[in-house]
């Protein structure tokens, strides 16, 4: 079967970066923008013993224990884990060991793995699937998806590549991110519990990040993983998106909008000078931004000099719906004892 025009260009890029790579060719050096190098460091981590080459989305399982995902964009792909190693001040400095098949060695969870690697409500682990344009959850304890949403089914655009929900204290708090690579699609939606422990993917629209122009505008630079970033740390400003852009080589910074979506025209360069940038998730105990890359030395490289830990988990969405409930009731209570007659 002949690869898809996307696939080719993937795989295209891969080779490309091996190429140059095995011919000595020098590798452009990591620059922070104009904005960040006063107060950022980055630290190339380097690859991780054990796992496969091809590296996509990655978070943390706890404090010491990194999520990542081997073999991505393959059937064979899988999710692997590693603990991490930190200085005195809890910054990484690198890994624990050998990485191993995240939930033991019959694990099949991770299959096409991309950018998106993200825990959501009820400790499920959304991962999304290149470029079978699907999306993947695993309940806590299971060591196969228990549930695979068709994203063409949605009106989704293939193929899905990244995801991540707006955390609390942000605008559009609780709301599901997505993005397809590499047209840079963006949308957004909401969860509903299915009744067996995973989600269905509801009210998914496609965002026009620039309605100023005629045509429906989404993320440049082959978007991957992205992450959220409190507007307290040194150089935001305001809170903000971190978006990995695979085909541009570079990390991205956006400003969010009142929904919760990136300001197209906010766009700042945060890290340049990379090759295959792909996952992207916060150290819980630094803030730090960790990100991965695909091909091309597959390998982990960290940013410090956050100031502000991670923005706050959003709520479940039965905390949000109870929450309402209790909004409409106390306003119905209220109502009721306004019209009653006085004695």
């Amino acid at each position: 079967m002949t690869p898809s025009p996307l696939i080719r260009r993937r795989l295209g890029f891969v080779l490309a970066v091996c190429v140059a790579a095995g011919s000595g060719a020098s590798v452009e050096a990591q620059v922070l923008g104009a904005d960040f190098v006063a107060d950022y460091t980055v630290t190339d981590l380097g690859s991780v013993a054990g796992l496969p080459a091809l590296y996509g989305g990655l978070t943390f399982a706890n404090n010491n224990t990194l999520l990542i995902g081997g073999n991505a964009n393959t059937e064979p792909g899988r999710i692997y884990s590693v603990g991490v190693t930190r200085d005195s001040a809890n910054h990484i400095t690198g890994f624990s060991g050998t990485a191993g098949l995240y939930r033991g060695p019959a694990s099949m969870i991770g299959e096409y793995n991309d950018g998106g690697v993200v825990f959501g409500p009820g400790g499920v682990l959304f991962t999304s699937r290149w470029p079978v344009n699907q999306l993947g959850e695993t309940k806590p304890g299971s060591t196969d998806e228990d549930k695979v949403i068709d994203m063409a089914a949605l009106g989704i655009a293939g193929s899905h590549a990244a995801l991540n929900f707006v955390p609390g204290g942000f605008a559009g708090a609780g709301e599901v991110k997505l993005v397809s690579w590499g047209g840079g699609e963006w949308y957004s939606g909401t969860l509903s519990p299915d009744g067996f422990g995973t989600y269905d993917l509801t009210g998914v629209t496609r965002i026009d990040l620039d309605t100023g122009t005629p045509s429906i505008e989404g993320l440049p630079g082959g978007p991957e993983g992205f992450t959220y970033v409190s507007g307290l740390n040194p150089g935001f400003g305001v809170n903000s998106m971190l978006l990995s852009e695979f085909s541009a080589g570079t990390v991205a910074v956006y400003s969010m909008d009142a929904n919760g979506d990136p300001i197209l025209s906010s766009r700042r360069s945060f890290l340049d000078g990379l090759e295959g940038a792909e996952g992207a998730a916060l150290d819980p105990l630094t803030g730090d931004f960790l990100f991965s890359t695909y091909g091309g030395g597959d390998r982990l490289v960290l940013v410090s000099g956050f100031t502000q830990p991670p923005p706050p988990p959003v709520p479940e969405p039965t905390t949000w719906a109870l929450m309402l409930a209790g909004v409409v009731g106390s306003m119905m209570l209220a109502r009721r004892r306004r019209q009653a007659p006085r004695g």
